[in-house]
């Protein structure tokens, strides 16, 4: 027997922190608790219509995680220097969208580090804190500066990315959780051995541009996962329109089923139904 289920065009899900974080899978407007569903057998069926996440169209093919083709070539928040902050343009006057860049880019970020599958450094805006962290499925993380614009986050984490890891190994980071690390003694290393490099940065932008997060606490997140897998293989749409299996835990943006993983932030924009499987 079957739920009769909830159908929807998928979004990133929502995430709560608690103890453990609380999911939500989001179809439009539609909020499905996950938490509950753990063991449970559900399905996700893809009907084949994808729409963008940003205007509705539809589009035969997602770019960035859920936008047209369009929007992905003409919105600021596809560009390039999303992804690599430090070749942020905004100043040089050629911001695809400078009202955009002006409210999300020219605005305070945090450079933070993190565990997620070992140590790693990133960035994020100031109000994106804890949600950045849960989407990465870091189970531990600490503030080391905030500072003033994107650009500025995007050189400072260069620097550091020279003695830390700057991308997250998601395929280890779903096989289980790191050992917990001493962030504040990481974070004084890593400061000291890039103190030369950092304060030229602060001599070039001015030293309230930069400034470090005095006694920063740690950020500890659980994640409700009955069983990590021990070979992760993902599932994907475009190849097989129906996943299913048992829910055994959800980290970052993942769903864990016993029949593999699936990132759903990836299939933004894709119509489908859930169903719990009796």
């Amino acid at each position: 027997m079957t739920n009769r289920g909830h159908s929807g065009s998928l979004r990133k899900m929502r995430a709560v922190l608690s103890d453990p974080v609380d999911y939500f899978l989001v179809l439009d407007k539609t909020e499905v608790p996950l938490n509950e569903m753990l063991g449970c057998n559900i399905k996700l069926e893809f009907h084949g219509l994808i729409h963008c996440i940003y205007c509705g169209r539809k589009t035969s093919k997602s770019f960035n995680q859920g936008y047209c083709f369009p929007c992905f070539r003409k919105l600021a928040q596809c560009d390039l220097c999303i992804v690599s902050p430090e070749k942020c343009h905004y100043h040089e006057g050629t911001c695809r969208e400078p009202t955009w860049g002006q409210e999300n880019c020219m605005t305070k970020h945090i450079v933070y580090l993190s565990i997620t599958s070992g140590l790693k450094v990133g960035i994020t805006r100031s109000t994106q804190v804890p949600t950045r962290w849960i989407d990465q499925g870091a189970t531990q993380a600490q503030p080391i500066f905030i500072v003033s614009t994107r650009y500025q986050s995007g050189i400072i984490e260069n620097i550091f990315s020279k003695h830390v890891a700057d991308k997250t190994n998601w395929r280890a980071m779903l096989k289980g959780n790191q050992s917990p690390r001493d962030l504040q003694e990481e974070r004084a290393v890593l400061v000291e051995d890039c103190k030369l490099e950092i304060e030229a940065v602060a001599e070039k932008h001015g030293e309230d541009a930069i400034r470090m997060v005095d006694s920063p606490e740690d950020t500890l997140i659980n994640y409700p996962v009955l069983e990590f897998p021990t070979k992760v293989s993902s599932h994907n749409f475009e190849k097989n329109p129906i996943v299913s299996g048992r829910l055994m835990g959800i980290k970052g943006q993942y769903l864990l089923l016993d029949s593999g993983v699936i990132n759903l932030r990836k299939f933004g924009g894709y119509e489908i139904t859930f169903s719990v499987l009796d």
